[in-house]
């Protein structure tokens, strides 16, 4: 497994902190509701993927 997707996962978490810190701090704490969402999405759209492989590797195990 690549440790780069550790980072860029990071990196998301990081982005999306800021974003709800300010959206908080301006009164728009319907939109940090959406924002949080939204790092959850493109969290999931990168490690789908590896979700695929591990499963593909489960069955060569398990000889599914």
């Amino acid at each position: 497994m690549n440790i780069d997707i550790i980072f860029k996962i990071a990196a998301v978490g990081l982005i999306v902190a800021v974003i709800n810190q300010v959206l908080t701090r301006s009164g728009r704490e319907e939109y940090t509701m959406i924002t949080t969402l939204a790092g959850i999405i493109i969290v999931l759209m990168m490690i789908l993927p590896y979700i695929g492989t591990f499963f593909d590797y489960l069955r060569t195990v398990f000889d599914l």
